[in-house]
């Protein structure tokens, strides 16, 4: 049965209809050069949550600020607590069809790269190369006093052995792997201090509150220079970081094209907004490309 189209309003007024017909995103990869931008709905497939959709943890949930984490040990101890007990979960979470299709459709040469807001890493999991992680990743730990950065297992396996019998059942988790734990559920946690001098250790991503490096968003930038159009890929564009990529591809007369459900910011700079799961529509996108989503396994990272 036909879905009804939904309508998507912006904060200017502008009502983009959202639609289940995907031809216009085949048609646009068809054509080559697109530049993927992915958000947090192309992984809520694989049990991560987003933060704004339909449940999003930030109707519960006020994430970590930069601001918090380094004013205290207090903070640091319940982020730690709470980040340790959701990177168990984290880390067994599985590329799901969207990302199957994003590394497919990069191995037959229809994409110009992958930004992705995302900090799970399953992107490359999934196969994708060069991927450039916006916000940084899970898997990274970075010292905040010497700048070493480390494996975030290895950091993972120092907590477990600190912090022996720690098991407290979490009410949820968060799309930063920050699991939600009271202050009596986090307890006495010990954090584990860096390796190489002793200072504090920081997930090696970018914390709410805190700027992307520079360095990266002209990157991003470079890539929307060289990129024929731009697809959206389970992102509300609620905050600049991702938003202003989708205003330079506009601005230059590139075609813009967003799946997600809900309506997003980036609506009004839309050629189209498929609202229908992504799993769902990049593998729509994919039959009618003639490209399976399971290629060969790839080369080891």
């Amino acid at each position: 049965m036909r879905m009804r189209p939904t309508l998507s309003w912006t904060p200017d007024g502008d009502v983009l209809p959202g639609t289940t017909d995907v031809r216009q995103v085949a048609d646009a990869l068809s054509s080559g050069g697109v530049l993927v931008l992915s958000g947090a709905g192309i992984s809520t497939e694989s049990g991560i949550p987003d933060y704004r959709g339909a449940g999003g943890s930030l109707s519960r949930h006020t994430p970590m600020t930069y601001q918090d984490f380094t004013a205290g040990a207090q903070a640091r101890r319940r982020y730690w607590a709470r980040s340790h007990l959701g990177w168990r979960t984290f880390g067994r979470a599985r590329p799901n069809a969207g990302h199957r299709a994003v590394a497919a459709f990069g191995r037959h040469g229809l994409l110009s790269g992958v930004v992705t807001q995302n900090v799970d890493g399953l992107h490359q999991a999934a196969g994708s190369r060069d991927v450039v992680e916006l916000h940084g990743s899970l898997a990274r730990v970075v010292c905040l006093s010497c700048g070493a950065t480390g494996s975030r297992r290895d950091l993972a396996l120092r907590l477990e052995q600190a912090n022996a019998g720690f098991a407290p059942v979490a009410a949820g988790l968060n799309p930063d792997g920050d699991a939600d734990l009271t202050d009596e559920q986090v307890g006495d946690f010990v954090v584990a201090p860096c390796t190489v001098c002793g200072g504090i250790l920081k997930p090696d991503v970018v914390f709410f509150g805190e700027a992307v490096p520079p360095a990266r968003v002209e990157t991003c930038r470079a890539l929307v220079d060289r990129a024929t159009s731009l697809l959206v890929l389970g992102s509300s564009l609620t905050v600049m970081s991702g938003l202003r990529f989708v205003r330079q591809a506009a601005e230059a007369g590139k075609p813009v094209l967003i799946v997600n459900r809900d309506p997003t910011r980036g609506d009004r700079h839309a050629l189209t907004r498929v609202a229908v799961p992504l799993g769902t529509a990049l593998a729509s996108v994919a039959d009618r490309l003639g490209i399976p989503l399971d290629g060969p396994p790839p080369p080891p990272l």
